[in-house]
Parts: C-alpha cells; structure tokens; sequence
C-alpha cells in the first residue's frame, strides 16, 4: 500500500506527547474500506494463517485486547492498519518502502509459490495482528517483529512504527530477513514517503548498549559479505546501501518528505530556487529534523492531507502558472482509506485520532482506545454505500467537494474547524472526569460514552456538511438556471 508516515517526538511535540501517524492509501485504482474495532483476548486468533503468503504461525497464550482498523470488507486478510493495545503501546503497520536490486538479489523476498504451496513470509496483512497484542513497550515491540522477520521471513519491503510514552522505534525491513530500528531521538520529527528512509545508523550501538539502534543478528555481516555498504564517510548510510533511488522516486516519494520538512522547517533550509539545499527531486533529504515551533495534533492531520497546497505543485492551483500542477504525487490523495495517529499523552491516557477517505476533505476525530466496543458510527463500514458510517459518508463528502471545490472549500473548512475544536472540548471534559475516578469499571465506561458522544457530533457534522455541499455541486450542474420556472 502506498502511505506516508510522521513521527514527532516527545519534546517536539505541543504537549510532550509522542506522536505516530500514518496514512493507510489504498492500490491504485481501488478504494479499500476501512472500520475501527476492538479485538478482545477471546477473538485473538492462536493458529494464524495468512490469506496472502498462506504463511501458518502459532501465537504466544494471553494476548492483550487491542484497536484495529481492519479492512472492513472480507478476502485478502485483516489489513489492521494501526492499533493501541491494553498496554498502551501503539503501531502502525506498514509503510511501504523500497529497496535495490543488490539487496534483493542477496536476500531475496519471501514470495507464496502457488506451484509448490510453499508459504511465503509475512507482511503487511498480518503485522498488527501477530505482534500488538503481545508487546508492553515499543522497544519490544521491534524486538518481537524483528524476531518474526528473521524466523519467517518478509515477501515486500516495509516500515513500522512502535510508540509508548517515552519512545517511538522506526524499523525497516531489509531484504527478506533483514531489518534496523532506529529509536527516534526525542527533540525530532521523521518524515516518511514510500521510501527506505533512514539516513545514518550505529551499527556499534546496535551490536552493543542497544541506546537507539537495533537490527537483525547477522546484519553487520550480510553488509560487508555483499559490499552495501556505499559511504565515504565513517557514518554508515544505510538509505544509500539498501535504498532506492530511482527516477520514479523523484515523482512518487522524496516530493512529500520535501514538503513535510519545508512546511515544519520553512528558514533552517532553503527549499526552492537555484541555491536550493534541497528541491522535491532530492535523494538527501534529511529522515528526520528538529522542528522550528512543537508539532501539534493539527499539524500532523495538516501535513497527511497536504496536496502542496502555497506551491506550484499543488493540483487545485487556480490562478497563475499551472503549468507544474499535479507533477508530484501529493501526500493527500483520492485514495486514502484511513489515517491513524496514536497520541501518547505523558499525564493523561493514550488517545487514538481516527480520519476516513481523503484527507484534504475530511475530519479527524478522537477516540479512547481501553474500551471494549466502538461507536456503530465508526465500526459498521460494509462494501455497501452508506450514510450510516463514517467511512462512507467522508468518502462522499470528499467525492462531491472535490467535484464543486471552488465553491466547497469554505464550507469544508468550517466543516473541519468545527469537528476539531467540539473533538478537544469532549476531550478536555473526558480527561477532567478520568482524573476524578479511581474505579476501572467506571473509567471504562467514562471512555465508552466521550467515544459515543465525539461519534454522535461527528455524524451530526458530517451530515450537515454532506448536505451543504451536495447543495453546492447541484448548483452548478449542466442545466442550472437562475431564474425560476414558475
């Protein structure tokens, strides 16, 4: 799946949060529905089979409950996107990211041969799924998958982000059985297209204190036995040695990191122009930089729907040279399913940020992952259009605004300021009522009912918002006149 992910670390953050983020884009022409649930202990599978790889894997006993956002319509697995566990601990799974010939050529991809019912690895169908439940901190959370990975192998390339409180863990997959995880340094924000991303790694830390670099066992030896590593420099690049750099690169992924970092980051670099430190085309481009002002919940949702709206690539441009408009796929796109971002509040609980369809065009809502059921509003998406769902109803929304922007946009803007400042108020009273209770039990259901009411007013926006611009495409239809027929 084609995705972008932001990690902003906790003193990088508005809050001194850690935040994971990550946009779950569907294939290329198709949309993939998306619902929110909670899997309880009991709905955990012991025996797991992939659907894709077939790839049969037996679970450790005693998982814990977990979110998912599973694809809401049966036959290629459960895709469960992102999670936050009754731990605390959040994921999300996967980034898709890419690699080089040399690499797969020494560790070749898991792949399901259909000949010989062979089981490929796992991937992005099961990830969620065969660690969440299992893990207490990120860092054992790469641990488990790094497990995984080495004993089962992978059949694609892929980037997953573990966080708790204190931490956020980025891995990447290398290879079939290879992977490094890089602890996010706190005072950072990481940008991630659809590319291996990370740009420096302490293969010495990795094999020693373990501070904040991680990998497979055998890594250092799989790097010198294959010649990988490209650098000129003592530091280890391993974007350079087990990346990609092709030219669809330049049109499909460094795009959007550039954008990301020039948004958080407009005067420690120079962006655009002749004397440009970096330009959409760069391959340099810093993984991760420390940000001028903190990051806020906004700021991240901002970014994910970005379609490089204040530059020349930005395909609703409506005035001036739109000769570059569309050139670059934008981070924000048409086939977006989901957005997930995990919000690790250093004084409060855990909240999981929850947005459907495209991004430019919808909302994001929070919710209270320790609970034991969803609101309908979010889980009961079917294949079937709906206005009952969330899902569908942002799909229409998008669908109908996009269609009618110029006369849309202020609505959906309204529409957007309104859901967000209602979300942080049912929020701030959610947060005042847990401080005040010391029962579970109590503050379960606390959590269940602020879930309710945020899908109730989210509904209730959504609704008024379909209307609204349902009213606005309908004007400016083909036979639309002014004066009326009587």
């Amino acid at each position: 799946m084609s995705c972008t992910t932001i990690l902003v670390g906790k003193k990088a953050s508005f809050d001194g949060s850690t935040i994971i983020a990550r946009n779950d884009d569907s294939g290329a022409g198709q949309f993939t529905e998306k619902k929110l649930v909670v899997v309880e202990p009991d709905q955990q599978p012991k025996n797991y089979k992939s659907v894709i790889s077939h790839v049969e894997i037996e679970l450790p006993d005693q998982p814990m409950r977990y979110t998912a956002a599973p694809n809401a319509v049966e036959g290629e697995g459960v895709w469960a996107a992102f999670g936050v566990n009754e731990a605390g601990v959040g994921m999300t799974a996967t980034e898709t990211i890419t690699s080089n010939a040399r690499v797969l050529g020494a560790d070749p991809l898991v792949v399901y041969d259909e000949k010989t019912q062979t089981p490929g690895g796992i991937g992005e169908e099961d990830l969620v799924t065969i660690v969440l439940p299992y893990i207490h901190t990120a860092r054992e959370g790469v641990l488990r998958l790094g497990k995984l990975l080495e004993e089962y192998g992978t059949y694609e390339m892929n980037g997953i982000a573990f966080s708790d409180r204190d931490e956020i863990w980025w891995l990447e997959t290398i290879g079939g059985h290879h992977w490094m995880a890089k602890r996010v340094p706190d005072d950072v924000y990481v940008a991630m297209p659809n590319q291996l991303g990370i740009d420096s790694f302490d293969l010495e830390d990795a094999y020693t204190d373990k501070k904040a670099h991680l990998c497979s066992s055998d890594l250092k030896e799989f790097i010198e036995q294959n010649h990988l590593d490209l650098s000129l420099k003592p530091v280890f690049d391993p974007r350079a040695a087990f990346g990609s750099h092709d030219d669809a690169d330049h049109v499909y992924n460094t795009p959007r990191a550039w954008y990301i970092e020039k948004t958080l980051n407009p005067h420690t670099k120079k962006w655009e122009g002749r004397q440009a430190d970096y330009t959409p085309e760069s391959d340099d481009i810093p993984w991760c930089m420390v940000p001028e002002k903190k990051i806020t919940i906004e700021d991240v949702k901002y970014l994910l729907s970005s379609t490089f709206q204040g530059t020349d690539y930005d395909p609703y441009k409506s005035y001036g040279d739109r000769s570059k408009s569309g050139m670059y796929r934008s981070i924000g796109v048409n086939r977006t399913s989901v957005l997930g971002l995990i919000h690790q509040r250093q004084d409060k609980e855990v909240l999981e940020w929850i947005a459907f369809a495209a991004n430019n065009m919808n909302v994001m809502i929070p919710f209270y992952p320790h609970v034991d059921m969803v609101p309908d509003y979010l889980s009961n998406t079917t294949g079937k259009v709906s206005t009952d769902n969330f899902y569908w109803t942002s799909r229409l929304i998008a669908a109908m605004a996009d269609a009618s922007f110029k006369q849309s946009r202020n609505l959906i803007e309204r529409y957007q300021n309104k859901v967000a400042a209602k979300a942080h108020e049912i929020i701030h009273k959610t947060d005042a009522l847990l401080a005040q209770e010391e029962k579970e039990e109590r503050k379960k259901e606390i959590r269940t009912q602020a879930n309710q009411a945020i899908a109730d007013m989210a509904k209730e926006a959504a609704d008024e918002s379909l209307s609204k611009v349902l009213f606005e495409l309908s004007s400016i239809m083909k036979n639309a006149y002014a004066r009326s027929d009587a």
